[in-house]
């Protein structure tokens, strides 16, 4: 089955040369500098290979009329304020904060005045206060709102859809991801459904030792609640899995594609695109209170049915009915 579209918002604007200004009456480089910091995951990875690949439609090509300045923590998130002021500093343009609250919190804290385009993978930016709204953000924040506390309340639902009979699981979750376990614990009493959270702190995570920490009864069903270092550690997770005989559920198609069970949320190469025709159209002048923030419409829910087979899990038909797309 094919995935069905993800996000509808902003049209793309065909990129046929380079923008004339940027901002207040300020003109824009010849080369436009793009600075992005990643906690967790290297340039290779889908979402970043997606947006270059997108940026590249749209007529960009590095090292001629495009620099990415790519700074990689490799989990450190103490230096994302150090990395933030060194974009700064080498004269980017425009900043993709991508991932976890720290990279909005620290590339807001680094600049006032250059573009942020916001991609909030694992919290709501306007609850907590760093957008004035979604239509008119305000200030120099723009971008993508992921609504991942609402999606780990229906990632609940489809746990508790495909296996009826189970009545306890076990939520993965760590401090990046706090605000979803809360809420899948909430909407978990009303499916009547226990659920001990076991929070991941120390790295790299020890999957087998933190499932060990919840009842026995509770182990055959895991949600993973969203995270860099969740998305980072998705093949240790799937195997994880396998080795312990749980159904899991996770926030993108790439943890399943890696060997998860099932997954339920926004297509994470079509978010990278979107975040790239926002570099576009800040690069070609536009400002940041000029374009709403977007959140996604459309979400698909994969299932990898090799999985199920090696965990001998007979999945229901409805589960099927709905899936975007099953991995054979």
């Amino acid at each position: 089955m094919r995935r069905r579209a993800i996000l509808t918002g902003l049209a793309a604007t065909a990129c046929t040369g380079l923008p004339a200004r940027r901002g207040a009456g300020q003109m824009m480089p010849t080369m436009p500098r793009v600075g992005l910091v990643s906690i967790a995951n290297p340039r290779s990875t889908t979402q970043y290979v997606a947006l270059e690949g997108r940026l590249r439609e749209l007529g960009y090509v590095e090292g001629r009329n495009l620099v990415i300045d790519f700074i990689f923590l490799d989990g450190q998130v103490e230096r994302y304020g150090e990395a933030m002021r060194a974009l700064v500093a080498r004269k980017a343009d425009v900043l993709i904060a991508l991932g976890p609250e720290l990279s909005l919190k620290a590339a807001m804290a680094a600049t006032t005045e250059i573009p942020i385009v916001m991609v909030a993978f694992d919290y709501d930016p306007l609850a907590l206060g760093h957008v004035a709204s979604l239509a008119q953000p305000g200030g120099n924040v723009t971008g993508l709102f992921l609504q991942q506390v609402e999606l780990a309340a229906k990632r609940m639902q489809f746990l508790r859809e495909a296996f009826p009979r189970l009545r306890a699981a076990t939520v993965f979750w760590d401090a990046q991801s706090a605000h979803q376990w809360r809420a899948a614990q909430e909407v978990s009493s009303s499916l009547g459904l226990e659920v001990a959270g076991i929070e991941l702190a120390a790295q790299p995570y020890d999957y087998d030792a933190a499932l060990a920490r919840a009842p026995a009864d509770h182990r055959r069903m895991v949600g993973v609640c969203n995270s860099a270092r969740f998305f980072s550690d998705r093949v240790r997770l799937a195997e994880f899995a396998l080795r312990n005989g749980a159904a899991t559920i996770f926030a993108f198609r790439e943890w399943v594609e890696a060997g998860g069970l099932m997954s339920y949320g926004p297509g994470l190469a079509e978010i990278s695109r979107r975040t790239a025709d926002y570099v576009d159209r800040l690069a070609r002048g536009a400002k940041p209170t000029e374009l709403p923030i977007e959140q996604p419409t459309r979400f698909e829910l994969v299932v990898n049915l090799r999985t199920a087979r090696m965990l001998g899990i007979d999945l229901p038909p409805s589960i099927f009915a709905r899936a975007d797309e099953v991995i054979e």
